[in-house]
């Protein structure tokens, strides 16, 4: 990359002093690498990132211009256009911010539950809720209480993963369960204090649990559907229209930052950053273990290997991918979250960027795929996809059910 195309011209820029809006979480290492390591600055842009208590607390204040940008759940930019929850607001991504990086723990006491009633059930991954099933059909013979799950946000990815595994199994997400909505810092919390029964989060808020003792991890997202969209940059379509070199520049301090994160030898770095009380202010010894592909389920028990647990810019980890987004507005319209007659299509083309994508990384002298959408769930193995300058290697994209998911666009 020749410092002719990495460099921006800072005269040019519509604005540039921003605020950016996060949510302390692992995958907030994009944001945080690109501030204190000097990419934004290298692009000519001053930025304050604002740690916000919640996910409607982001999605609130980008949709009121408060802040200028904001790391958002790959779903969001989908329902803050749709309306889905709220008020409509045009919101835009033209970049993935992370892949990967949740996983759904339970408690102590839930699991040992499972544990008497099939004393195998976790043996293999990925784990099934085959066990769990069982477990709610007795409590409900019993007349007890439904258990709680929480997720993030009304509309999260980690509310379509529970979900989705749970329903794998014959679980009524909505009848046979409870869940509820808890911010990721309060996740553990509501855990240790029996208010709910199990969470899906990103990290590290999982490790937490386990590494504590207070909650047991029983799959990963990265087990229910490989190398899924989880965090994205965005912003408002206005903003987006008005300030087209700004959204440029701050993608390519970011596309830098996630290359940067993506080597081995900067993973440490990463994770010391990240622990910060800027950041998570987690000890770094919780969060650097999946950073570098340690992943534990249980405190007792050695890591397990998952080395793509957290990727950011590999495997095109960063492309806008419309299949991805396709994904998960199928599940919105299987779960009631938008009306039946949501032209998908357009819906995508209008809010995944992926066209300013590849201007973005043109001009930063790097390669995209030549397609918007792949067969998701097909690929079992690294593969190659093409290119504008050949054929670029992907990473695998199975869902753990073995589904396909073939949106042609």
């Amino acid at each position: 990359m020749s410092d002719e195309n990495k460099n921006n011209t800072h005269s040019s820029l519509e604005k540039a002093e921003l605020s950016i809006g996060f949510i302390p979480l692992t995958d907030c290492a994009t944001l945080a690498v690109a501030k204190e390591k000097g990419f934004f600055e290298k692009y000519g842009l001053s930025v304050n990132l604002s740690k916000e208590a919640s996910w409607a607390n982001i999605r609130d204040k980008l949709s009121f211009g408060i802040l200028d940008a904001a790391q958002m759940l790959a779903t969001m930019p989908l329902t803050s256009s749709l309306g889905t929850g709220s008020w409509k607001k045009d919101t835009v991504t033209a970049l993935v911010l992370g892949v990967n990086g949740n996983a759904i723990t339970v408690s102590t006491s839930l699991y040992e539950e499972l544990k008497q009633l099939n004393p195998d059930f976790d043996k293999y991954h990925p784990v099934s809720a085959d066990t769990l099933k069982q477990l709610i059909d007795i409590r409900k013979n019993r007349g007890q209480q439904p258990l709680t799950f929480a997720h993030v946000f009304p509309s999260s990815t980690h509310n379509y993963f529970l979900r989705y595994w749970l329903a794998s199994a014959g679980i009524d997400p909505d009848h046979d369960v409870s869940l509820s909505v808890i911010p990721p810092q309060q996740m553990v919390k509501n855990l240790q204090a029996n208010i709910i029964d199990g969470f899906c989060v990103g990290e590290p808020w999982n490790q937490y649990a386990v590494t504590n003792g207070i909650g047991h991890a029983l799959i990963t997202s990265y087990e229910i559907w490989n190398n899924a969209p989880e965090k994205v940059l965005g912003v408002n379509k206005e903003w987006a229209c008005h300030h087209p070199a700004t959204h440029k520049a701050l993608i390519k301090a970011l596309i830098e930052a996630a290359c940067w994160i993506d080597k081995d030898e900067n993973r440490i770095e990463t994770a010391q950053i990240i622990s910060s009380e800027e950041y998570t202010n987690v000890p770094v010894e919780i969060i650097l273990p999946p950073l570098t592909g340690k992943y534990k389920y249980h405190a007792d028990s050695p890591a397990e290997n998952l080395p793509d647990f957290n990727v950011f810019y590999k495997y095109n980890a960063s492309f806008p991918w419309h299949s991805h987004a396709a994904w998960y507005l199928s599940q919105m319209l299987r779960w009631g979250d938008v009306d039946d007659g949501c032209n998908t299509k357009n819906v995508i083309n209008d809010i995944y960027w992926v066209d300013f994508y590849r201007e973005v990384v043109a001009e930063m002298g790097l390669d995209s795929p030549l397609q918007n959408v792949k067969i998701e769930g097909r690929h079992a193995k690294k593969w190659e996809v093409d290119s504008h300058n050949g054929k670029q290697t992907m990473s695998v994209d199975q869902f753990f059910d073995n589904k396909i998911f073939d949106y042609t666009g």
